[in-house]
């Protein structure tokens, strides 16, 4: 048997930690995995999780591996640059050679941007945008306690610069963690409402990755670019996390302790942090940025309240990426196009199941502040450039009065 040389060629890219551990009671292995790592552990996480007996023992565990540790709990949600520089005047004198983030995707980002400085030093500024880390930095182990970020496995840290009014990622493959420990006891607290932000926000990074816009394959592709777009790799991990976002999320929200819905939540996190960490998200993401700094909204909420939105402006470019999706998780449709819109109306419908706001005004935004948000959004490049259909201040404008009125049938010829 030949193959047909008319076939379209496939590419994939993934970036990845070098060691994943997921399960229940994997965190048992932090103290052993970190040892191995360095001797001299800071630990970044938030006052709620540093109260727990979890973390308690996590403590413990290092310290019988001979592992000497500073925990930093000071981390605030959104990561302003004040609690960076906090953290890292904590660090000072304690010499660490390894940086463990405990906690939330604010916490997780915080160990990789406190790794960075304390390697290279500067401030957070000089490593905005994309390739700006010099070099290594100190090893990075991921904890997360909560389901959605995926920061435990991405090469991306978002921070709030309050002086400019804007979130700002540092994008670099050395923010990768060396290890990541995915306990999904550990989110067996987590209450229903952040559940279901942060589940929300694990299903746009997967449908955006999914849907990115596919780059030529160019040998360079990865060396020029942190996010290279669509590829068959990323497309696996994007399958995966849908596919468990649709089977577990609505379970978890209701019943906190179900520990298998809880299991499947946060490996559909996981996995949606696989894809977007090579693959990208878009225009949800972009317009997330302003409307987070003006309505101090979580992330999650923000991506989840867009993503509707985004999916119907985006449907004439990613139909069939959209039907694909649908006829994973069960979704029926005649042809393609129904299937499409089918799959859009179902992210809607289980979005309402589990209290996502409707509209952009239900999170607070103003009427006077929507121009506002579509002229910003266009600032974050790395994810406009990766949008599947062309984005400039028009259709943003478009976009984001839809989601401000919370009427999507506007989107349906736009």
């Amino acid at each position: 048997m030949t193959s047909d040389p008319t076939a379209p060629a496939l590419f994939g890219a993934a970036r990845l930690p070098r060691s994943i551990l997921f399960g229940r009671g994997q965190r048992a292995a932090l103290g052993s995995a970190s040892a191995r790592l360095g001797k001299r552990a800071l630990l970044c996480t938030d006052e709620r999780q540093a109260a727990q007996p979890e973390f308690t023992a996590m403590l413990a565990d290092l310290a019988a591996h001979g592992v000497e540790t500073r925990v930093f709990d000071g981390t605030v949600p959104d990561l302003p640059l004040r609690s960076i520089d906090a953290c890292v005047a904590a660090a000072s004198g304690f010499d660490a050679d390894v940086v463990i983030g405990v906690g939330g995707g604010s916490s997780l980002d915080l160990a990789k941007v406190a790794a960075v400085l304390l390697t290279h030093g500067g401030s957070v500024r000089d490593y905005y945008g994309e390739f700006a880390v010099p070099g290594p930095v100190m090893p990075l182990v991921a904890v997360p306690t909560t389901s959605g970020t995926g920061s435990e496995a991405t090469p991306v840290a978002v921070v709030a610069d309050e002086e400019r009014g804007a979130k700002v990622g540092i994008a670099s493959p050395h923010l990768i963690a060396q290890v990541a420990i995915c306990d999904p006891e550990l989110t067996v607290t987590c209450p229903p409402a952040l559940t279901a932000f942060s589940g929300a926000d694990a299903l746009t990074h997967a449908v955006e990755a999914y849907t990115t816009l596919a780059r030529p394959i160019d040998a360079m592709l990865t060396e020029q670019h942190v996010f290279v777009g669509k590829n068959v790799l990323s497309d696996h991990f994007a399958k995966l996390a849908v596919t468990n976002v649709f089977r577990y999320l609505e379970r978890a929200v209701v019943d906190g302790s179900d520990i298998e819905a809880r299991e499947g939540v946060m490996l559909a996190s996981l996995a949606a942090g696989c894809a977007f960490g090579t693959a990208g998200t878009a225009a949800a993401h972009a317009l997330q940025y302003p409307v987070g700094n003006l309505t101090h909204t979580a992330h999650g909420q923000g991506v989840a309240t867009l993503l509707p939105y985004v999916m119907q402006f985006n449907r004439p470019a990613c139909a069939d990426g959209f039907a694909e999706l649908a006829e994973l998780v069960g979704i029926a449709g005649a042809t393609p196009a129904e299937r499409a819109q089918a799959f859009i109306d179902a992210v809607d419908a289980l979005f309402q199941r589990i209290a996502i706001p409707r509209s952009l005004a239900d999170l607070g935004l103003r009427a006077d502040q929507q121009d506002h948000v579509a002229e910003y959004s266009l600032n974050a490049a790395r994810l406009i450039k990766n949008n599947p259909r062309p984005l400039n201040l028009a259709a943003m404008q478009t976009i984001t009065r839809a989601a401000f009125a919370g009427d999507r049938a506007t989107l349906l010829h736009a």
